[in-house]
């Protein structure tokens, strides 16, 4: 199983920060994403520009503190787990990935998958909160 896991502070309120993460109606200012398809309270489908499906199963949600969910599709399986902390200058994000790749061959190739990703996602976040 590979791990990543990263924590960035953004200058606004963890109102903002939750908002802007959570809200699965409103994820234009994710670069990766063509589409995300809300099932239900628990459950969702992100499709990536490239045509790939994830399927999500959200097994926390603490507003404003805790949010973290399962995900699978034909290449892997995992955890993710974001982490809000308010303080006084803003909010501290972190967020933690775990995912186990299903072919053999591709095991080597998640760890470096992951952290880009993760970059990706937390550069594309603090456009879309700073502007």
């Amino acid at each position: 199983m590979a791990v990543s896991s990263a924590a960035v502070h953004f200058p606004c309120p963890v109102e903002r920060v939750w908002r802007t993460v959570t809200d699965l109606t409103n994820t234009a200012w994710r670069s990766d994403l063509a589409q995300v398809e809300v099932l239900d309270e628990t459950h969702f489908t992100e499709r990536t520009r490239s045509g790939c499906s994830t399927n999500f199963t959200v097994t926390a949600c603490e507003p404003l503190c805790f949010w973290a969910f399962t995900m699978e599709n034909g290449n892997m399986s995992g955890c993710w787990e974001g982490r809000f902390e308010a303080e006084k200058e803003g909010t501290w994000f972190t967020c933690i990935e775990a995912v186990t790749a299903k072919r053999w061959w591709m095991r080597p190739f998640v760890s470096g998958y992951l952290k880009r990703q993760q970059k990706r996602y937390l550069e594309d976040l603090r456009k879309e909160l700073l502007g």
